[in-house]
């Protein structure tokens, strides 16, 4: 099993704005000019919180932008989307039941991915980094996370999008 956080931030470290959009992302650029579809083509599955997939909602038929993973939402409510399923409960240990064999990306959600890396669940990290500065938001880290270490592997620009690749030490 291989888990992997993949997301574009702010300057500033946003995932989102405070309303959970992601216009400044949008009006910044768009997957075409990065490395997305090489890195979708090598997941199995794809993890995300109820606010990050109502995002992927807004913006047409998210069963055609995740068409070819197993798509699980963490969320309470029940959830009638073809190709995604909701899960409740602990990230880390819904993480551990899915097999070694999975490739996992962790899409959205620093309430899902704070888990992850506190159980040293994580195998690496695509940062890419818009040129924007939002002043608050939906921060990419809790700030309650355990110290953890990445190995800096590789440094991309595409277009106005600085992305850093990290992987395990």
């Amino acid at each position: 099993m291989s888990v992997y956080f993949y997301g574009c931030v702010t300057l500033d470290g946003y995932l989102a704005a405070r309303d959970h959009g992601l216009d400044w992302l949008h009006q910044t650029g768009g997957t075409e000019e990065t490395g997305y579809a090489a890195f979708y083509a090598r997941m199995d599955v794809t993890l995300m919180g109820r606010r990050t997939f109502r995002e992927i909602q807004r913006l047409g038929n998210p069963a055609e932008v995740y068409p070819t993973t197993k798509n699980y939402v963490f969320t309470h409510r029940p959830l009638e989307q073809e190709g995604f399923t909701a899960v409740e409960g602990d990230p880390a240990e819904f993480v551990e039941r899915l097999g070694r064999e999975k490739q996992i990306w962790v899409i959205g959600g620093n309430t899902i991915l704070a888990p992850l890396l506190d159980r040293n669940l994580v195998d690496g990290m695509v940062l890419q980094f818009a040129p924007v500065l939002l002043g608050a938001g939906v921060p990419l880290f809790t700030q309650g996370e355990a110290l953890r270490r990445f190995r800096l592997e590789e440094v991309r620009r595409y277009g106005q999008f600085a992305e850093l690749v990290y992987g395990r030490p």
